[in-house]
């Protein structure tokens, strides 16, 4: 029986951004530079094959300083960022240490800082928890900046100091969503500072505006893309909301839904910023043992961002 007829839309930009590649770079270099093991606190960004080949090249992941037994080994610290606490401890520490925070993000951190020195009380659009929040957070005194994670809590968000107020985001959030929680706090909050350039990330809103673009021609959605990696979650939700209520993450632990694709004619695909492209690939390949398959990729917009590693690893 002839194999049934499947479209592939395949959404671009997907997958690596610049800040994912330099950090995954920073890792590789430092091996080489101060050899085996290397230590890495958290995961140094948010996917399973990725930190799974970099244990087998002599990466040793951990959460915190404090579980590194041999200090004389460098650290690197991920790609989400870190408190200020963390540096700080590693030098007292006496601890060589490589920050692979995405430039972006830094330019967050600096901009927390400035707006605070500046006088201003500071409230950070973002989720809980998630390494990137917790690195931001971590900028500014306790006390000086507040995490608002959705529309209610801006809302009922309360204000009575007596100081100015701005915001800042976390950089890997959904663009419609924060647009949203942005317009609440300036009706409630005219005078509220913005950041001058947008901190949702170039390759967040590129991914999101890729799915966007061809969500509502599929029958299904797949991102491929880690549980606990923000911005892959987001897009899954992009897809729902821009036509597609049939959208669900492809991570290490998923099962392919062959018994949904069956009854689907097209489907789309994308990865997260965090998600190697040989996982498109494989899924595919996978796709192509059951089904016979035609893929049309769909760019909205081309990326050539790169950022270079820090000198000390050349």
């Amino acid at each position: 029986m002839k194999n049934k007829e499947i479209k592939i839309l395949l959404s671009a930009p997907r997958g690596f951004c610049a800040g994912v590649e330099r950090a995954i770079e920073i890792v590789e270099k430092a091996i080489k530079k101060y050899g085996i093991p290397v230590y890495v606190r958290h995961e140094i960004v948010h996917n399973k094959f990725v930190v799974d080949d970099l244990k087998k090249k002599g990466a040793i992941f951990v959460e915190e300083l404090e579980e590194i037994k041999d200090k004389t080994r460098p650290v690197i610290f991920s790609a989400h960022g870190v408190p200020k606490k963390v540096p700080s401890d590693a030098k007292s520490y006496k601890m060589t240490y490589v920050d692979a925070t995405c430039p972006l993000v830094s330019k967050v951190h600096r901009e927390a800082e400035n707006l605070h020195k500046s006088g201003y009380h500071l409230i950070l659009i973002g989720h809980q928890n998630h390494p990137e929040v917790v690195g931001t957070m971590g900028q500014l005194p306790e006390g000086s900046i507040d995490l608002i994670q959705d529309e209610n809590e801006a809302k009922n968000y309360k204000f009575q100091k007596d100081k100015n107020l701005a915001f800042v985001t976390q950089t890997t959030l959904s663009v419609d969503d924060t647009k949203n929680i942005i317009s609440i706090l300036k009706d409630r909050f005219p005078g509220i500072r913005e950041p001058y350039k947008e901190d949702i990330c170039y390759a967040t809103t590129n991914r999101q505006l890729a799915v966007k673009n061809i969500a509502k021609n599929c029958d299904m959605f797949f991102v491929i893309g880690s549980r606990n990696s923000s911005n892959s979650v987001r897009l899954v939700e992009v897809a729902k909301k821009s036509g597609c209520s049939n959208a669900h993450l492809i991570h290490s632990q998923s099962e392919i839904p062959y018994d949904l694709i069956e009854k689907s004619k097209t489907i789309g695909i994308s990865s997260g910023a965090s998600a190697p492209e040989i996982l498109v690939v494989n899924f595919i390949k996978n796709l192509k043992k059951k089904f016979t398959v035609s893929i049309d990729e769909v760019e909205v917009i081309k990326e050539n961002v790169v950022f270079k590693v820090p000198k000390k690893l050349n």
